[in-house]
């Protein structure tokens, strides 16, 4: 299951189930879970933990030191979760001090070839990030979300779930769940409604998520005010309202447009 020319460090622990190909090399802090598959010319190192049954494709590098000129070696980690198909040339990287010291990926993702997770992202589950698609430090990916290609995230920048950034997108703001953005930089140009349809959202769902939309972008009230508004006029308990009312409490970078 490990080919001959792999170099697997002492300590690395390895479910007996995981395959490694040629010129392959895991440090000796790596921790992989059963089924997962790790390509050839592939580089695993630092304190990293990958679940099960993920598909790591080949030259791929997993767990190196940030790209973040404070870092100083301190220890830090990086946990992948599960079923996630890790294409050629990605780039995954440790956490760093400053920000809490692990970078996160869930499971059931896709990272196409050249993608880029920097150091202390959160990447939840369900997630595409299409073929060079980069995410910078800090960045908070929410489930379902899709990043086209050759796209890209400003650092400490919030996603939502379900939505979605054209090929070229450069997002610098938050951008609420269920939205489209595209250009640079990116402004919001409409609502997520094929992939919300197809991931079985209920017509009352849609039509809730499109209401609450048109009062923080189509009125002319401030933001605080359109909160208020949803809060009085909806039932806030719905999952669809609080998910996009908990991603507004928490966004920083203020709202793409």
């Amino acid at each position: 299951m490990i080919h001959k020319t792999a170099i697997i460090a002492p300590g690395a622990e390895l479910d007996a189930s995981v395959t490694v190909g040629p010129y392959t090399i895991i440090g000796e802090h790596v921790k992989i879970g059963a089924g997962t598959t790790v390509g050839s010319h592939t580089v695993i190192e630092g304190h990293t933990e990958i679940g099960c049954d993920n598909q790591i494709f080949n030259f791929v590098t997993i767990g190196a030191a940030p790209q973040d000129l404070k870092f100083a070696g301190e220890v830090s980690y990086l946990k992948i979760g599960d079923r996630n198909r890790i294409r050629e040339y990605v780039t995954i990287h440790l956490g760093t001090e400053d920000g809490g010291g692990v970078t996160t990926v869930g499971s059931d993702n896709l990272l196409m070839a050249y993608a880029h997770v920097a150091h202390d992202c959160i990447v939840k589950d369900h997630i595409i990030l299409a073929n060079g698609a980069s995410l910078a430090g800090h960045v908070e990916v929410g489930d379902y979300a899709i990043m086209g290609g050759m796209s890209a995230v400003h650092q400490f920048t919030k996603l939502g779930c379900h939505m979605m950034a054209s090929g070229g997108s450069m997002i610098t703001q938050d951008v609420v769940p269920y939205a489209i953005v595209q250009g640079d930089r990116a402004k919001l140009v409409g609502l997520n409604l094929i992939g919300l349809k197809r991931r079985g959202f209920s017509s009352e769902a849609l039509a809730n998520i499109k209401n609450i939309h048109k009062l923080v972008f189509r009125s002319n009230l401030k933001l605080e005010e359109a909160i208020a508004a949803i809060n009085e006029q909806f039932d806030c308990s719905a999952p669809e309202i609080a998910t996009y009312l908990d991603f507004l409490s928490k966004s920083e970078r203020g709202l793409a447009r």
